[in-house]
């Protein structure tokens, strides 16, 4: 399990996450590769042999097969009736989409740098300003991952800028912080649509409730909202920032099969080594998502980890043509 309890705590609860391996480990792929035809034909489907190679970069998961997992700002519904609250956090949600938050993560988990130190570059480079004026004492909580203290961070910032007296507190999980913000001992979290719907509808619902999420966002926020007026929270506006299960190839490979989607995967690559979390041959968002959404041929499994430093290294080195990583990681900066 990733360090990481945004999306990815409540994922594992709700199976989300994927993961899993076939039955009795894994094929080293460089048996598969050995089996696989190595003649690529232009135009011409074949098995897709790893391409080794230190950049990776994130296939379009053009068929929505991943849930929605868009930054949105999570507030305690008595906060939200201050207009200039509900704006500010707008303004933030305007300026973020994955490709931002890769930046941001590479900015703290590769270079090092402190969560406040990134956000406040970010506001000033971006001159982010709140639209409107407010007044009073506010605490953001956070998840215990960077990622969402950067985002809180920024948050923090911007309703500084907006005349607010800021607090930004990381509190821990999302069985954690969620009490503590449909109480009002936080005020704002910054949270991922898909997995805070799934959290509150089991938590309404039940751990067998159907899902609610889906691969829309506005399906996704819309139940959220639903959900949420139930619990005393109110959801602002959804980000173009996604931190959900994405499915990486070396930038090598990309170029060598023609391939910038799962669609492309599916359609110039008759076979593939794919790597991952343990549980993956049986996750819906995994392997089987692979096969019955998209078509694609796994014709070798490698058991290796939840879009952590085995299965990245395996991608590179290819030992593995396609791994499971996450979308917002900050090694996936260009």
């Amino acid at each position: 399990m990733h360090s990481r309890l945004g999306p990815l705590a409540a994922l594992a609860t709700s199976a989300f996450l994927l993961a899993g391996c076939a039955s009795g480990g894994s094929t080293p792929a460089a048996t598969t590769a050995a089996a696989m035809t190595s003649s690529p034909t232009a135009m011409t489907a074949q098995a897709c042999l790893p391409v080794p190679g230190d950049s990776l970069v994130v296939l379009t998961d053009d068929k929505h097969l991943q849930n929605s997992d868009n930054v949105i700002p999570a507030v305690n519904a008595k906060t939200a009736e201050d207009a200039s609250v509900m704006a500010a956090l707008d303004v933030v949600s305007a300026a973020l989409d994955t490709s931002t938050l890769i930046t941001l993560n590479k900015a703290v988990d590769i270079d090092r740098q402190t969560s406040s130190e990134v956000a406040a570059k970010f506001v000033a480079d971006q001159g982010l300003t709140a639209p409107k004026k407010g007044s009073g004492k506010l605490t953001v909580g956070a998840a215990n991952f960077s990622e969402n203290i950067t985002i809180a961070e920024i948050y923090g910032a911007v309703l500084r800028d907006a005349g607010y007296d800021v607090t930004v507190r990381p509190i821990g999980n999302r069985e954690t912080y969620m009490p503590a913000l449909e109480s009002g001992e936080v005020n704002v979290v910054p949270e991922y649509a898909a997995t805070a719907a799934e959290f509150l509808n089991h938590k309404l619902n039940g751990d067998s409730a159907p899902p609610v999420a889906s691969g829309d966002i506005a399906v996704t926020t819309a139940a959220l909202a639903d959900l949420g007026a139930k619990v005393g929270l109110v959801f602002g506006t959804a980000s173009a920032a996604q931190d959900q299960n994405a499915f990486a190839v070396t930038t090598a490979f990309a170029a060598k099969y023609n391939v910038k989607s799962l669609t492309d995967l599916a359609k110039n690559c008759t076979g593939i080594a794919l790597g991952g979390p343990p549980e993956c041959p049986q996750r819906t968002f995994c392997q089987p998502g692979l096969e019955k959404v998209y078509g694609i041929n796994v014709t070798d499994f490698s058991a290796l980890d939840a879009g952590g430093p085995l299965t990245k290294t395996a991608i590179r080195k290819g030992d593995i043509a396609v791994g499971l990583v996450f979308s917002s990681d900050g090694e996936l900066a260009s």
